[in-house]
């Protein structure tokens, strides 16, 4: 597989343990692979929360917010934003039900509750008013993915927007344009390298997209049985060291 330039990596269920660690032989296995010249991002739901948890020097760019964002290093390079004002019906509704839902803008993950003390893992947090809060948003989630919770997002999810849910109970809304795919896209045409020339490993719902895209797309052993189907391979699970393992063998 010497055609291989890239290498792109999901965190959750995947480049991360269950506990979130990371093992020192998928360090070592990334750091090898740099050594040889290749590039290495990952791509990821999650949002700043990432920093506090992935060594950036591992990372020549990464695509956070399921792709609403995508960075070359420091550097911004791809962006994909809701305008609160088009989905302000969608959070009114979930609020009107009973429904927790959030806004991630900028880091800040805005709700009409207390976010951080929920979730005492992200980073920062404001209580806000949707009948009149304004801005940008990576990403709108909630931490269910019920019946009703899918029907309202049926019905209230504007046309230039998506939904989908992962394995974890949360339910998303992103823009269109905010793909794991597309982010990895935009980092890949920056470098000169061609989709064929990827290899990206996933485990949820948000890596199908990403998989299909690259040459060579890895589900881990822990993946979902949709990811499985789609991918080219499967390596073993995340806390077995699965992407090490597929790396050793493939690649170095």
């Amino acid at each position: 597989m010497s055609n291989i330039k890239m290498v792109v990596t999901d965190l959750d269920g995947t480049f991360l343990q269950s506990d979130e660690s990371i093992s020192n032989r998928t360090t070592s296995a990334f750091k090898r692979c740099r050594e040889l010249g290749l590039k290495l991002a990952y791509a990821t739901g999650r949002g700043a929360t990432s920093t506090m948890i992935v060594p950036s020097e591992l990372f020549d760019g990464f695509v956070r917010c399921n792709g609403a964002s995508a960075h070359d290093g420091d550097t911004l390079i791809h962006s994909s934003l809701i305008d609160i004002d088009t989905v302000r019906p969608l959070l009114l509704a979930f609020v009107e039900n009973g429904f927790e839902i959030v806004a991630e803008c900028g880091g800040v993950h805005c709700s009409t509750f207390n976010v951080t003390e929920r979730w005492k893992w992200l980073i920062e947090s404001k209580i806000v008013d949707f009948n009149t809060f304004n801005g940008k948003a990576e990403k709108i989630y909630s931490p269910s993915a019920c019946a009703e919770v899918q029907e309202l997002l049926a019905i209230y999810t504007p046309s230039d927007y998506y939904s989908n849910s992962s394995n974890d109970g949360f339910s998303f809304v992103m823009h269109k344009d905010a793909t794991k795919s597309k982010g990895v896209n935009a980092l890949a045409n920056r470098w000169g390298i061609k989709s064929d020339e990827i290899v990206a490993f996933g485990d949820d719902t948000n890596d199908i997209d990403l998989l299909e895209y690259c040459g060579i797309g890895v589900a881990m052993g822990n993946a979902l049985d949709n990811i499985k189907a789609v991918a080219n391979e499967i390596c073993d699970t995340n806390n077995n060291d699965g992407i090490a393992k597929w790396l050793e063998e493939n690649l170095l």
